[in-house]
């Protein structure tokens, strides 16, 4: 297995096993509540096109960083659509190494996007082939994917355990919201450490408004 198959496959590993708690931290019967994976994909997606814009009539410069978190949320539900195939962590995270270290060839975000889009609405699956244009369009690799997904999972935990669901979370930190605080706290450290999550929760819960 080459070096960069063998890399993909221990981040993949490590953000399956991050979407697997973080769902069960939601709901610890997630499995079974049939919830509509390829539907959060497909809606996100449409979400995104405003980011990068489509518009022919109008000038719109593009949201790469927007558009890079925007794809991030979207791992979380295709690794969750892969993890209710029942299949193993090891399995899955080999496809979809593989999958996510190919090119099509593809140059228009548009269609690569609307390719990820098609294929969870058509067949309620997640296209990782697709995904991985859609970073390659978006100057992102495998390593800013890891990154940025590890800081997003860790604020969504922060989240729940600060009264997400309970409506009582604060959303808004000093004037930025959350995820700019995140995002410039991700910037900061050190991806590579072995307790970078947990790191960053702490440094999430230094800046959260008392």
């Amino acid at each position: 297995m080459s070096d960069l198959l063998s890399t993909a496959k221990n981040q993949i590993t490590q953000m399956l096993s991050m979407q697997d708690a973080m769902n069960s931290r939601v709901s610890e019967t997630w499995r079974d509540n049939n919830y509509e994976w390829y539907r959060a994909i497909w809606v996100e997606c449409a979400e995104m096109l405003d980011h990068h814009g489509w518009k022919w009539w109008k000038h719109q410069e593009i949201d790469v960083p927007q558009v890079q978190l925007e794809l991030v949320d979207i791992f979380h539900f295709g690794l969750s659509l892969r993890l209710m195939t029942g299949d193993s962590i090891a399995d899955i995270s080999q496809a979809l190494a593989t999958e996510l270290t190919q090119n099509s060839g593809e140059q228009d975000f548009k269609i690569a996007l609307e390719n990820l889009a098609s294929e969870a609405v058509t067949n309620k699956a997640f296209d990782a082939v697709a995904l991985a244009d859609c970073m390659r369009l978006m100057s992102m690799d495998l390593d800013e994917l890891f990154r940025q997904y590890v800081g997003k999972n860790t604020l969504n935990f922060f989240r729940q355990d600060h009264g997400y669901k309970e409506g009582s979370y604060i959303k808004v930190w000093n004037g930025e919201e959350d995820n700019e605080v995140l995002a410039k706290l991700v910037s900061s450290s050190d991806t590579s450490a072995d307790d970078f999550q947990q790191q960053l929760y702490s440094a999430l819960e230094a800046k959260y408004p008392k």
